[in-house]
């Protein structure tokens, strides 16, 4: 089995919009409590591929050349899983609640290549 990295985004103008659209806090609440169950039912699917659960993101800095800097980016979360394939492991994700009821826009999977000339 290899093991992908999903990494979930969604940026501030989307979570904007939907706070636009859904103004009344028990609406919201209410999207937030199916959301939750959505993706506990996903965890419940996918729990023997699930490597690493992984969590929300938080702030971001930028570490380089030029030293340390705030920056913003469209990472929201993140997940470990394992799969067969890219294939397999993408499907895992299709209709995922992150997207289709909270106002995250998608889900990025990446395979976790060995490290060159490492043992791991």
């Amino acid at each position: 089995m290899k093991k992908f990295m999903a990494v979930f985004t969604g940026t501030a103008s989307a979570r904007e919009k939907a706070e636009r659209e859904l103004t009344d806090e028990a609406a919201r609440n209410e999207r937030d409590r199916k959301g939750m169950e959505a993706w506990g039912k996903w965890v419940d699917t996918h729990r023997d591929s699930i490597v690493d659960m992984g969590a929300p993101l938080g702030r971001t800095k930028r570490v380089g050349r030029d030293g340390i800097s705030d920056i913003s980016n469209a990472l929201a979360a993140y997940t470990v899983v394992q799969a067969e394939s890219y294939e397999a492991a993408a499907k895992m994700f299709e209709n995922h609640p992150h997207f289709t009821i909270f106002p995250g826009e998608a889900v990025e999977v990446m395979e976790c290549l060995p490290i060159p000339g490492g043992t791991a």
